[in-house]
């Protein structure tokens, strides 16, 4: 039977889903708050303030991650273009989540199981989704997901392997509360059967909550039986698979990555010890996260804009020896500050750079925490840069890591980050 089917949203993955929906031969619509909408051709459009009004008229409703499952009002069946790739995909599923780490994790763990042999698929929150390459998947291959909280709020299914970063609390200006943000991240181990595999951080309660979710086995990283850094080195068991001074990630939050990736690489079955040496040390990461771009002046700049909550800036600030100029700052998300205001203000970081309108609250906190070696770095990129590169001395590291999210000086951490990067390279 023909279908009826609204897409609510039309960015990356409500186009996947109307190309999907549309070649199993239904009628779709994409329905978007957004005017400025270019829908595939045969795709209807319903755009503009009243793009949730009328669902009852479809057959099926498929939600964007971006759009909050409570606004949308209809007796028709809801559903996402994840719960529909989680009940139609042939192979075996790794999902993985978190507050941050899930891609830099995801990729690694794509990278460990090519260097052993395996087909793999990446897709989910990364920027690819996964129902673009649903056809082409095949039972003996393994497919990687990487999956947001927005992506897990209404999952009715869970993977083979499901993996849990640390989680604090971030998208407070999205979800009700912590308690909505946990319970998100808790589908990808509720669903899961008991012959299915949890991997959780060990050294974050959010985190081994989640896992207890699971009727599956539970599976600890940073701690035996899962990866663990021991002595210098990255363990598993008893094996160290290779010194933590020559894998190609930075930071001690980088070391807890690769533990999850090797952890959930190796519960597949058939990857050796030199096929994951292979990928962790060959491995640099992904764009914007603690990303080096260019040495100026004896001073190393690096970009660290997916860098979005506190806690990831406070990583990042401790992944570097000496000092630093950070900058700080951008449009806000009700996070919680002071443990980073604290730790810049007792640690080594010789200047801050307040960026956007979280500037004049962050400048407060950090004097009420003693720290007054602040400057404003105005509204370009080229500002920005600008008063960084007088801060900064010979032997410093200047980091873009702005523990708030974009919007107000840029389109989002991409495009942050590229005219972080474009500035820093054309600088003379």
């Amino acid at each position: 039977m023909k279908m009826n089917v609204a897409i609510i949203g039309g960015g990356i993955e409500g186009m996947a889903a109307a190309r999907y929906w549309s070649e199993l031969g239904s009628s779709v619509t994409i329905r978007d708050k957004s005017t400025d909408i270019s829908a595939p051709k045969g795709v209807q459009t319903v755009l503009g303030a009243d793009y949730l009004k009328g669902l009852n008229e479809y057959d099926l409703v498929v939600r964007s991650p971006g759009v909050n499952p409570n606004d949308i009002k209809t007796k028709t069946t809801v559903t996402t273009g994840t719960n529909e790739f989680f009940q139609k995909c042939p192979a075996r599923i790794i999902g993985v989540t978190g507050t941050k780490g899930k891609g830099t994790t995801a990729s690694l763990i794509v990278r460990i199981l090519e260097e052993a042999g395996k087909r793999v698929w990446l897709g989910g929150n990364i920027g690819r989704s996964p129902l673009d390459f649903l056809a082409k998947v095949k039972a003996s291959d393994i497919v990687v997901l990487e999956l947001s909280s927005f992506q897990l709020m209404d999952l009715d299914a869970s993977p083979h392997i499901a993996v849990c970063l640390m989680v604090v609390a971030e998208h407070m200006d999205w979800h009700s509360g912590i308690r909505e943000y946990v319970a998100a991240k808790g589908n990808l181990f509720w669903h899961q059967r008991p012959t299915d595999i949890a991997v959780f951080n060990v050294g974050n309660d959010f985190s081994t909550q989640i896992a207890l979710l699971s009727p599956g086995r539970k599976i600890p990283y940073m701690s035996p039986p899962g990866a663990y850094v021991k002595d210098g080195n990255v363990m598993l068991g008893e094996d160290a698979i290779c010194a933590t001074c020559d894998t190609g990630l930075i930071g001690r939050h980088n070391l807890e990555n690769i533990c999850a990736a090797v952890t959930a690489a190796h519960e597949v079955g058939g990857v050796e010890t030199v096929a994951i040496r292979r990928a962790i040390s060959g491995f640099k990461g992904l764009e914007h996260r603690l990303e080096f771009v260019r040495e100026i002046d004896d001073v190393q700049y690096y970009d660290d804009s997916f860098s979005t909550t506190p806690e990831t800036a406070m990583a990042a600030v401790a992944s570097f020896d000496g000092p630093k100029v950070l900058i700080l700052g951008g449009s806000d998300k009700k996070s919680d500050y002071r443990e980073l205001i604290k730790g810049v203000a007792q640690g080594d970081v010789r200047e801050v750079i307040l960026i956007g309108e979280m500037a004049g609250v962050l400048r407060a906190e950090l004097a009420e925490a003693g720290y007054t070696r602040v400057r404003d770095g105005g509204v370009t990129m080229a500002a920005i840069v600008g008063a960084a590169r007088k801060a900064a001395r010979p032997g410093d590291v200047v980091l873009l890591s702005p523990a708030c999210a974009s919007f107000g000086l840029f389109r989002n951490y991409k495009d942050r980050g590229d005219q972080f990067k474009a500035t820093v390279l054309a600088e003379v």
